[in-house]
């Protein structure tokens, strides 16, 4: 870990961190919630030992990256921004993208508005959310789960924020990286945790050391968790900006990557969207999807090794 280099650099009027190692073809790492750079910390090893320079920031709101304080700072164009902005002082056209959850989100945003920086995209967790043409993306969400479904429970600024300082940051982390429960996630009013992880583990998984915990606990209690809770809050305001892409086509090679007991993959439908064909309609050079079996939400670090083997067979292709 010690090899991997940290930067600070300027971008779309922030100073975002970024961690690199190895050098060849950009490969670019997007982290979802509640996450940092250091998710991908065994694919940046692997990886870079492989030929590639591994390129992986905090996301704008996390870690040692610019925290801005208006929740309206926080929409897809802004984090796009932000992205496009970091490869252009990386000094290439094209990087090579990997992301998950909200990463992935991002990525598929960035893939839709510029294709053209893009030469394959890794996708983990979650697939492309096709725009509906009528209903909003939080409403949609709340017409299916109700008011106590997380993302509905995220919309109020500093309300989960508050049930999450009660049970505490070192909890709360470790409580959402360790679920395995499957289906929507839904925390009643008035709590945080139960909904997401009912039975937090007193003894931590294999894939995640203390050290581990640690690292992510240190940079949340400096930041907080609103910055990233702030993505959830502009859900509506990026359905609205992203009226003119509605059903626009990802035209770029895409690999999906999920684990089968994934809290995405068994909730909104999305399995029989995976699998029915819908989603290979939206993205038509979808080239492979891989369900991990027994491997739950954070795959990248719960199957760290099959999932750099999979980054690795589909970016040889290019």
């Amino acid at each position: 870990m010690e090899t991997i280099q940290h930067r600070t650099v300027p971008v779309n009027g922030i100073n975002m961190h970024v961690a690199e190692k190895g050098e060849g073809p950009v490969l670019l790492f997007l982290h979802g919630f509640p996450e940092l750079w250091y998710t991908w910390r065994h694919q940046i090893l692997a990886l870079s030992s492989k030929g590639y320079r591994c390129v992986a920031p905090d996301l704008r709101g996390y870690g040692d990256t610019d925290v801005p304080e208006s929740v309206s700072s926080y929409t897809c164009f802004h984090i796009v921004g932000d992205i496009v902005a970091l490869i252009d002082s990386l000094g290439v056209d094209q990087v090579f993208l990997v992301a998950h959850d909200w990463g992935a989100m991002i990525g598929w945003f960035l893939c839709m508005f510029r294709p053209e920086r893009i030469k394959a995209y890794v996708c983990l967790s979650v697939p492309l959310l096709r725009r509906h043409p009528t209903i909003k993306t939080v409403d949609g969400m709340r017409f299916l789960y109700g008011d106590d479904y997380y993302i509905c429970r995220f919309q109020e600024p500093g309300e989960i924020e508050g049930q999450i300082a009660q049970v505490g940051t070192l909890n709360a982390m470790k409580n959402i990286l360790t679920t395995r429960k499957t289906g929507p996630p839904i925390l009643p009013k008035g709590q945080f945790g139960n909904g997401v992880n009912e039975s937090t583990p007193e003894t931590l998984p294999s894939w995640l050391t203390q050290d581990d915990l640690d690292y992510f606990v240190s940079k949340f209690e400096k930041t907080g968790f609103t910055g990233g809770l702030n993505y959830y809050r502009n859900l509506n305001l990026n359905w609205e900006l992203t009226a003119p892409w509605s059903g626009a086509k990802i035209k770029v090679p895409v690999k999906f990557i999920t684990g089968d007991m994934d809290m995405v993959y068994t909730s909104l439908g999305m399995k029989d969207y995976i699998e029915s064909g819908l989603f290979k309609e939206e993205v038509p050079n979808l080239e492979e999807v891989i369900i991990q079996e027994g491997v739950a939400h954070f795959n990248n670090q719960e199957a760290a090794e099959d999932v750099t083997n999979h980054i690795y067979t589909f970016i040889t292709k290019f």
